[in-house]
């Protein structure tokens, strides 16, 4: 069960979130507050795992309270303005529901934050066929069959995909390797991660990915090699 509260200063948003938690057997609602002061108190004392957070409030508001906690939990922004947006996803926000929104994209952003906590939750990185990242002030899932290959960009990291363009995510290459399963993906180069299972062809030190040759690192042929012949 994700613990959750909800905090919005307008009465009649409030109700309507409460009745859409009240139907997700998933979430438990410890609490509702109107003003962020008394949630602050509430959240620094209850173990909760999950915030629907409304921005604009008077005196403090949602940007301000998150900024307030020092282990905050994992935090779903409920607004009418997405002016609010980019600052929104900058503190981890899982999700970002514009007003007015229903019930199906409420769920949506639920299941998601319960993807999320599986994923932050796991020890092994083949847990989840997927990883999390943030790009563009979004916390998006990317499924590993999607991803044929990673570059280094100092330091952020570019995916390339089976079906979208590149995504950017500030993230080093030998953190984000340290979230891929072994069995599935292998650094080939200072700056490349590959998809094993998107590899076509490997022939003079290069490995051919669809219409793209990349080239295998001195320090990391020998390992390849033994990957390759292990998989055959």
């Amino acid at each position: 069960m994700i613990k959750c509260v909800i905090i919005d200063d307008e009465p009649l948003a409030a109700e309507l979130l409460q009745s859409y938690v009240e139907q997700e057997s998933q979430l438990k609602l410890l609490a509702t507050f109107n003003d962020a002061e008394s949630a602050v108190d509430f959240i620094r004392a209850n173990k909760v795992d999950l915030i629907f957070l409304d921005i604009q409030m008077p005196h403090m508001n949602g940007i301000q309270l998150l900024k307030s906690l020092s282990e905050p939990p994992m935090v779903i922004f409920t607004t009418a303005y997405t002016e609010y947006a980019a600052e929104g996803f900058e503190l981890d926000a899982v999700d970002y529901l514009l007003k007015p929104f229903d019930i199906k994209r409420f769920q949506r952003a639920v299941n998601k934050a319960g993807e999320y906590r599986r994923y932050i939750s796991r020890t092994e990185p083949a847990a989840n066929p997927y990883i999390f990242i943030k790009s563009e002030y979004q916390v998006i899932k990317i499924n590993y069959d999607d991803i044929r290959y990673m570059e280094s960009l100092d330091d952020y990291v570019k995916i390339y995909t089976t079906n979208s363009r590149p995504m950017l995510t500030l993230m080093t290459l030998k953190a984000i390797t340290e979230k891929l399963p072994e069995d599935r993906f292998a650094r080939i180069h200072r700056s490349y991660i590959i998809s094993l299972d998107k590899i076509e062809s490997v022939r003079n030190k290069r490995i051919k990915i669809g219409e793209i040759e990349l080239p295998i690192g001195n320090s990391y042929s020998e390992s390849i090699n033994k990957i390759l012949t292990k998989r055959g």
